[in-house]
């Protein structure tokens, strides 16, 4: 399989502060990738390394074969990344669909058939586009924010922490939706979770992540079974 993400030697933190202490993994176009640890291991950081808000101070970054290490965040938007924070971030003073709106701000121009095109696998939200978003329920906003990410035509999305603070029908939701995102829009995923259901549900493969490292890839299938739970990974 073609390799879409390729990631070596790794390394970030926050100004004096090392987080990732030389991550390695790489994934495969199409792919589906969770990342299971506590907090603070080092989840956030990655992604927001790999999306380019924190600079990378030791390693490489290659995308569909193409360096993106030094390159700023939108330029690695443009090329098919796209992230879907923790906390959502989603904008609580406007409509649903003025945030789906802003997905397309970098566009040349407004494209009103992709965020039709968009929420097609997000009927939810399609009777709340003219609600405020901060009116929405934490699920909403959070299909909300998933949503505004398609809206930029990514290729592969980083999604952070995407269960927190979520009630139990919506993850079956939003589970069911992005499996089907993964045919129609030919996707791929890197998702970091500390839900052993929702990440053993949805991904292929699992890494585990502890103190800013990769410490190997868990067998899903015993996690599926109960085998092995997060206090075992401590």
């Amino acid at each position: 399989m073609t390799t879409l993400l390729d990631v070596k030697g790794l390394r970030s933190g926050y100004g004096r502060i090392p987080i990732l202490a030389g991550i390695d993994m790489t994934m495969a176009q199409g792919e589906y990738l969770g990342i299971l640890g506590h907090n603070g291991m080092g989840k956030t950081t990655l992604m927001r390394t790999l999306m380019g808000h924190l600079p990378a101070t030791a390693g490489s970054v290659e995308f569909q074969g193409k360096s993106i290490t030094q390159m700023k965040t939108f330029e690695r938007s443009r090329l098919g990344l796209g992230l879907v924070p923790q906390g959502r971030e989603i904008f609580p003073d406007l409509s649903v669909m003025d945030n789906l709106r802003m997905g397309l701000a970098s566009a040349p121009k407004e494209d009103k058939a992709m965020i039709d095109m968009v929420l097609q696998d997000f009927p939810r939200l399609v009777r709340l586009l003219d609600r405020r978003g901060g009116a929405l329920s934490g699920g909403e906003q959070q299909l909300l924010a998933l949503a505004r990410c398609l809206c930029t035509r990514p290729r592969l999305i980083l999604l952070d922490e995407p269960t927190e603070g979520i009630q139990p029908s919506i993850i079956e939701e939003m589970i069911e939706t992005l499996l089907a995102l993964r045919q129609r829009w030919q996707l791929s995923l890197v998702v970091v979770e500390q839900n052993l259901e929702f990440i053993t549900s949805l991904c292929d493969r699992i890494l585990h992540i502890q103190k800013g490292r990769m410490t190997g890839e868990l067998d899903r299938q015993a996690l599926l079974a109960g085998e092995v739970g997060m206090g075992a990974m401590a």
